[in-house]
């Protein structure tokens, strides 16, 4: 009895035993059932972009970089089509043999085949080697006429950036080049963008305007296989060009700066002076940028970088210079302003004046005899104004020429070389320097010398907002969405407002006590080229429809000794670099002024004779082209 409950004691045990592993067999049975359906049903989307996501790549391509044009809408900043020779090593049947015959049809050198070589031992079989960037129309047709003996070899068109000008707007625009590490660190959009082969601009207004000029990047969607090759194209998306910037300039008056500076070191700015469009700003000598866009070779740039003429720099914006006789028209306004001289006031030139033992010469060396402010200005006077700033003192001069835009930058950020020059004054050089100021550094500070620095772009606005009366301007390079017109700009002027686009509001910007004193330097820059004895009278125009006025300089670079004063040593004579520069700034026409200008010859010699007969030319053509930009200005007013 005992042994047979016993025996089913123990088949009930088995039985629990076996529904136990039978349900949990169920269990997970379920489980995996409901797992797969989760997988295979309610997550079907995410695991077959997975899938997708191993099974298709997207590549990148370099975006198309957006049109720089002029103010007449000609491109001088544009891309073209390039032609590019590409290798494919797994297509390649015998590499060598391939490279024997490249170097034969395309006349590559040693050098660049051991190139090629090293980029194949780093990449993968089916990536392809850039054999050349910028293959010529007849290499192009050469590699296509051969390419049933070029197995492995593509051709391939492509985009590239390109300046139709060559070398007019180099100092401008900048270039472009392949961005650097820390180029691309440095710049978002760029590192979102970035592609192997991508160009970026290195300097000017490319380098300023990056992130607008940059585009989009095309995409292509290829299918890979398991180890990353492409088998086949999917789609192809195409990218957008960058935005397109119009500048101010005018392309034949900027070729034109460049023609008259042939040869020479130098620099020429042009400026409305309403509305602060800079018409021209040409940098001499200048370089191709084009050389850059595939590379430059050594032998080019070691051509330009020890050009002994500076092409690197741009004169316009980073040339520092002594601003001569041309700061005569501040110091003589400041006087007036401050009441210091009035138009009767008058000086005996005897050709140099005594001070505390020093001499301090006048540039004719017999003197001018008594001279007025007219006629100080017509001949430009050393002595003269020698006097006047002793009267008036470097603290007050120094705040009328701040005024008028000197040892301040004109162009705000769009340039990283713009440089804003120095005005001294008594507090800069004890501040700096350690020093007290002393007289006489006033003396030389009133005939633009001494520690005066200032830049060619600075001199063009000085001059422009004389011109326009007196009224403070805002330059501009780029044009604007809304442009205000030239009618508008006067307007706002001579109301004694200005609209600020930045603050968008009218502010008071009259650079002036008293509206004659600006008249009467207007008159005696009229004197100094229009009338006889002025230093720029043979420069002149008589014709009223291109007359203009100006003022001459001319800045030593070195201390002229007494021997040398004795020697009087033609300019012939004299070593290129101990030559004075030559400077001229202007304005015009007479009757009713619309454009200045700064002219500056480095180691010219004089300003009457360098950089004034420039002027001369370079003023027909710019009144000549005034009527084209006031159409081109009237008729985007009446579009819009």
């Amino acid at each position: 009895m005992i042994k047979s409950n016993s025996g089913i004691r123990k088949t009930d045990v088995i039985n629990r035993r076996m529904f136990i592993v039978g349900a949990a067999k169920i269990l997970v049975f379920v489980g995996i059932v409901a797992r797969l359906f989760s997988l295979q049903i309610n997550e079907n989307k995410k695991y077959l972009t997975l899938s997708d996501k191993n099974r298709i790549r997207e590549w990148k391509l370099p975006p198309t970089r957006g049109n720089i044009v002029d103010y007449f809408g000609n491109v001088i900043a544009g891309n073209l089509k390039v032609y590019q020779l590409h290798i494919i090593p797994e297509q390649v049947e015998n590499f060598n043999y391939l490279l024997v015959r490249l170097k034969k049809l395309l006349n590559l050198s040693d050098k660049k085949i051991a190139n090629i070589n090293k980029l194949k031992s780093e990449l993968k079989p089916w990536d392809s080697i850039i054999v050349s960037e910028n293959l010529s129309w007849s290499q192009f047709v050469k590699i296509n006429n051969y390419l049933y003996d070029l197995v492995g070899v593509k051709p391939v068109m492509t985009i590239s950036r390109n300046y139709p000008f060559n070398d007019v707007y180099t100092h401008v625009l900048g270039y472009v080049s392949q961005p650097n590490e820390q180029e691309i660190l440095d710049n978002q959009t760029i590192q979102e963008r970035f592609v192997p082969g991508m160009k970026i601009g290195k300097l000017g207004l490319e380098k300023r305007l990056e992130n607008h000029l940059i585009g989009t990047n095309a995409i292509q969607r290829y299918e890979v296989n398991a180890y990353g090759k492409r088998i086949n194209q999917l789609e192809h998306q195409k990218g957008e060009q960058g935005s397109k910037i119009r500048l101010t300039v005018d392309t034949e008056i900027q070729k034109a700066c460049g023609e008259l500076l042939n040869e020479k070191a130098g620099s020429i700015s042009v400026m409305d002076i309403y509305t602060g469009d800079i018409i021209a700003m040409y940098s001499s000598p200048s370089y191709n940028p084009n050389l850059f866009l595939f590379g430059i070779s050594q032998d080019e740039w070691q051509l330009i970088r020890n050009n002994p003429l500076k092409p690197l720099i741009n004169k316009t914006l980073s040339g520092l210079y002594s601003p001569g006789s041309t700061i005569k028209p501040i110091v003589a306004l400041s006087a007036l302003e401050n009441k210091v001289i009035n138009t009767k006031f008058k000086v005996k030139c005897t050709g140099k004046m005594e001070l505390y033992g020093q001499t301090f010469h006048c540039w004719k060396e017999k003197g001018h005899g008594w001279v007025s402010l007219k006629n100080a200005m017509k001949q430009s006077c050393d002595t003269y104004f020698y006097e006047v700033a002793r009267l008036l003192g470097v603290d007050r001069l120094n705040i009328t020429a701040e005024k008028f835009g000197l040892g301040k930058k004109v162009l705000g950020d769009y340039f990283d070389n713009e440089k804003k020059g120095l005005f001294p004054n008594t507090k800069w050089k004890k501040n700096n320097l350690g020093k007290g100021w002393v007289l006489g550094e006033t003396l030389i500070t009133g005939i633009g010398q001494g520690y005066i620095q200032s830049t060619p772009l600075q001199l063009c606005m000085m001059t422009a907002q004389i011109a326009n009366g007196g009224y403070a301007i805002k330059p501009k390079i780029i044009v604007d969405s809304n442009p205000v017109s030239y009618e508008d700009a006067k307007q706002s002027m001579e109301s004694g407002l200005l609209f600020d686009t930045d603050s968008e509001v009218l502010i008071d910007k009259k650079l002036f006590k008293d509206k004659k004193n600006i008249k009467i330097i207007q008159e005696a820059m009229f004197a100094s080229t229009n009338e006889r004895f002025g230093t720029s009278y043979k420069s002149r125009i008589d014709d009223p429809k291109y007359q203009f006025v100006g003022k001459t300089g001319t800045a030593q670079v070195k201390r002229i000794s007494k021997r040398e004063r004795e020697l009087d040593l033609e300019l012939e004579q004299i070593p290129y670099k101990d030559r004075d520069h030559a400077l001229y700034v202007a304005y015009g026409p007479y009757i009713n002024p619309r454009y200045a200008l700064s002219i500056i010859v480095e180691h010219g010699g004089s300003g009457s004779k360098a950089a004034a007969p420039i002027a001369k030319k370079l003023f027909k053509l710019i009144i000549d082209r005034h009527d084209l930009r006031n159409k081109q200005s009237n008729f985007e007013r009446i579009t819009v």
